[in-house]
C-alpha cells in the first residue's frame, strides 16, 4: 500500500514535468497537457484516485496551494504600475471584470438554472485569464506591439484582481449561508473583511520589515516568506472561518507596495515551486473531475460558452476602447482572445468543495463548468488566433530585431548602430551599472535574468527575432543560447567564441550550440571585442555602392577590420565573418569594428566610401 502511494506521488511529479516540457517544446499553454494527463490518469484509466490517495488531507493541501497561488499573484499587483498600463488596459480591468462577471452570472442562471450565489461565484472566477496561458499564445501569434502589451498586462494584473473578487464573493456566499437574514450575513462578511484586512496588513508589514532590515539570512528569505504566509493563512482561518485566502491576498498586495522590500527576489523563488506545486495540483484536480458531469452540462454549458466568448468579451473590449485610438481590427482581435488559466481551475475546485460542505447542492456544477471554459477558450483561441491576426492584419510585420545578452560598452555600441537603421533592439543585463548606461544612451533595456519567468512575462520581444550573447558571463551566455534556440530557432541565435571552453564535451555534445558560435570570425571572443573597444576601436556602418565593393572595403581597412553584421536592403540582419557567411553586394550595409591607429585621428573619409563622420559610433 505504501509503495503504491509512493509510486503515485512520484508519478504525478514526473507526469507534470513531462507536460511542462511538451508545452515548452510546442509553445502551447501547459494547462492543456496537464488537463489531458489528469483526465487520462483519473477517470479514463482509473490509475489516480486523489480522494483515496490523500484522504482527508486532500483539500487542506489544495487550500494551501491556492493560498500560495493567490499570494504570488497579489505580489505582482503594484499600484504604481497600474497607471503605466495605458487607458485601454485600465478600462479593461474595470469593464472586463464587471461585464464578464455580470454576463457569466446571468448566463449560468438562465442556461443552467444555477442558484444566484453559485452563479455569481462562477462569474467572478471566469474573470481571470493569466500570463501562463496568454504568454505562450502571444509568442505563437506575434500580434503587433500595442495588442501584445494590452493582453500581456491585462493577463498579469487581472489574475490577482479576479482572484480577490472571487474570494470576496465566496466569503459573502459563506456568510450568507451560515447567517440568518441579510443583516446577519453582512455582519459576518464584515467581520471577515475586518480580520483579513487587519491581519493581512500587519503580517505584511512585519514580513516586509524583516526582509528590508535583513532579519533573515539570505538563504532563509524565500522559504521564510512562504512558511510565514502559510502560517498567517492557517491562523486567519482558525480565527474566522474561511478568511485565510482574503488575508494572504491582502498581505501580498501590501508587500508588493511596501518600499524597499525585495519582492522580485521572492517571485523568482516561485518559479521552481510553481512547476511542481501548480502542475501537480492541476493534474490532481483534473483526475477528480467527473466526465459525466461535464457531459451533463449539455446545451446549457454551450450557451454559457457562447455568452462568454461572443457577448461578454466583445462588450468588455468595445466599452474599454471608447475614446481610444485603437483600430477596429485591433478591437476585433482583442474581443476574441481571453483564455482562462490555472487560477480559475484551482479556485473553482476549492470553492466548489467548500460550498458543497455548506449544503449548496448545485455547487458540484462549478468545477466541470469552469474546466469546460478553460478547455474551450484555450484550445479554440490557440488554434484560431494566428489566422485571425493575419486576416485582420494586426501581426507584427517583421522580427529582424536583436536581443542582446549583455548591456556592456561593446553591446551598446553595436546596438546603437542597429537602432540608427530602425532595427529593434533590447539589451538585457544583471548589472545595474550597464543597465543605467544603456538607458543614458536611450537604448531599450531589461534589468534581470533574460531566461527567468519574470523575463518571460515582462521582456517584450515584439519585433525581436534574433539573439546575440555578448556578455562576459559564459554560463549566462550558454543558458540564454539554449533557451532562445528553442524560442527563435537555429540561424537566429548567435554567440561569440569562448576559446578553450568550446572544446569541452558538454559543448561539443550539442551541434546546435556549436553552430551558434560559427557565424563570426573564429577567434572573435568577448574578451577580444571588449579589448578592441577599450583601445579606441569604433563600430562603423558603411553602405556598399557600385563604386565601393565589399572587396574594396576589405582591402581598404586590412587587418584593422573585424566584420560583425550585414544589413540587407529589406532590413534582414546577417552575421559576417564565419565560414558560411554571405558575400555582401551593392546596397548592403556593413557593421564592422575598425581598430584605432594614430592616423585615424586626422584621417578624412575616403571619397569612394559612403562612410561619414556621422556613421561612426564612437565609445
Amino acid at each position: 500500500m505504501v509503495e503504491t502511494q509512493l509510486v503515485l506521488l512520484a508519478g504525478i511529479g514526473v507526469v507534470s514535468l513531462v507536460c511542462q516540457w511538451m508545452a515548452w517544446k510546442l509553445r502551447l499553454p501547459a494547462i492543456l497537457f496537464l488537463l489531458a494527463a489528469g483526465i487520462l490518469m483519473g477517470p479514463a484509466l482509473g490509475i489516480l484516485h486523489p480522494d483515496d490517495l490523500f484522504g482527508s488531507l486532500l483539500f487542506p493541501i489544495v487550500s494551501l496551494a491556492v493560498a500560495v497561488i493567490l499570494f504570488e499573484g497579489s505580489l505582482t499587483l503594484k499600484f504604481s504600475e497600474l497607471g503605466d498600463h495605458g487607458k485601454m488596459v485600465r478600462n479593461l480591468l474595470i469593464s472586463g471584470t464587471l461585464v464578464t462577471c455580470f454576463v457569466a452570472t446571468v448566463a449560468a442562471v438562465w442556461a443552467l438554472d444555477l442558484s444566484w450565489p453559485v452563479a455569481t461565484l462562477f462569474g467572478a472566477i471566469v474573470v481571470v485569464s493569466g500570463p501562463t496561458v496568454i504568454m505562450p499564445l502571444l509568442r505563437a501569434v506575434r500580434p503587433n506591439r500595442r495588442i501584445r502589451n494590452i493582453l500581456k498586462w491585462e493577463g498579469i494584473v487581472i489574475d490577482p484582481i479576479g482572484a480577490l473578487l472571487a474570494v470576496l464573493v465566496y466569503e459573502f456566499v459563506i456568510a450568507s449561508n451560515e447567517a440568518e437574514g441579510l443583516e446577519h450575513a453582512l455582519m459576518t462578511f464584515g467581520s471577515t473583511l475586518v480580520l483579513a484586512s487587519a491581519l493581512g496588513c500587519c503580517s505584511a508589514y512585519l514580513m516586509g520589515k524583516a526582509l528590508r532590515d535583513l532579519w533573515l539570512p539570505h538563504f532563509l528569505r524565500d522559504a521564510g516568506t512562504l512558511t510565514f504566509m502559510l502560517g498567517v493563512f492557517a491562523i486567519s482561518n482558525a480565527l474566522v472561518h474561511e478568511s485565510g485566502l482574503l488575508t494572504v491576498t491582502i498581505m501580498g498586495i501590501w508587500l508588493a507596495n511596501m518600499k524597499g522590500v525585495p519582492v522580485d527576489d521572492i517571485l523568482e523563488f516561485k518559479e521552481s515551486l510553481s512547476v511542481l506545486l501548480i502542475s501537480a495540483l492541476f493534474i490532481i484536480l483534473a483526475a477528480r473531475m467527473d466526465v459525466s458531469a461535464l457531459l451533463a452540462l449539455g446545451w446549457g454549458g454551450f450557451w454559457v460558452m457562447l455568452a462568454l466568448i461572443l457577448v461578454a468579451r466583445p462588450l468588455a473590449v468595445w466599452l474599454a476602447a471608447l475614446k481610444t485610438d485603437l483600430k477596429p481590427q485591433e478591437k476585433l482581435f482583442l474581443s476574441w482572445v481571453a483564455p482562462r488559466g490555472i487560477v480559475a481551475a484551482a479556485v473553482s475546485a476549492l470553492f466548489a468543495y467548500k460550498l458543497e460542505q455548506q449544503g449548496l447542492a448545485d455547487a458540484s456544477v462549478l468545477v466541470p463548468l469552469v474546466f469546460m471554459v478553460i478547455v474551450v477558450t484555450v484550445v479554440l483561441q490557440s488554434a484560431s488566433s494566428s489566422f485571425l491576426a493575419a486576416w485582420l492584419k494586426v501581426k507584427e510585420p517583421d522580427d529582424h530585431g536583436f536581443l542582446f545578452i549583455g548591456a556592456n560598452q561593446a553591446a551598446r555600441q553595436v546596438a546603437k548602430v542597429l537602432v540608427s537603421r530602425n532595427i529593434a533592439v533590447i539589451l538585457s543585463d544583471t548589472s545595474w551599472e550597464n543597465v543605467r548606461a544603456a538607458r543614458m544612451d536611450n537604448l531599450p533595456v531589461y534589468y534581470g535574468n533574460p531566461v527567468s519567468e519574470h523575463a518571460e512575462n515582462n521582456l517584450d520581444l515584439t519585433g525581436i527575432g534574433n539573439m546575440l550573447a555578448i556578455s562576459p558571463y559564459k554560463q549566462l551566455n550558454t543558458q540564454a543560447t539554449y533557451h532562445y534556440l528553442d524560442l527563435m530557432g537555429p540561424g537566429h541565435v548567435f554567440g561569440l567564441s569562448e576559446g578553450e571552453q568550446e572544446l569541452r564535451a558538454s559543448h561539443q555534445g550539442s551541434g546546435k550550440f556549436v553552430q551558434t558560435r560559427s557565424f563570426f570570425e573564429e577567434k572573435l571572443s568577448f574578451a577580444k571585442l571588449a579589448s578592441l573597444i577599450a583601445k579606441g576601436a569604433t563600430v562603423r556602418l558603411t553602405r556598399l555602392t557600385p563604386e565601393f565593393s565589399f572587396a574594396q572595403y576589405q582591402q581598404q581597412h586590412g587587418n584593422r577590420l573585424t566584420l560583425l553584421f550585414a544589413i540587407q536592403p529589406d532590413g534582414v540582419v546577417m552575421p559576417l565573418g564565419g565560414k558560411n557567411s554571405p558575400t555582401p553586394t551593392e546596397g548592403w550595409e556593413l557593421v564592422s569594428i575598425i581598430s584605432a591607429t594614430p592616423a585615424d585621428v586626422s584621417k578624412v573619409p575616403e571619397a569612394n566610401s559612403s562612410e561619414s563622420p556621422q556613421s561612426v559610433i564612437s565609445s
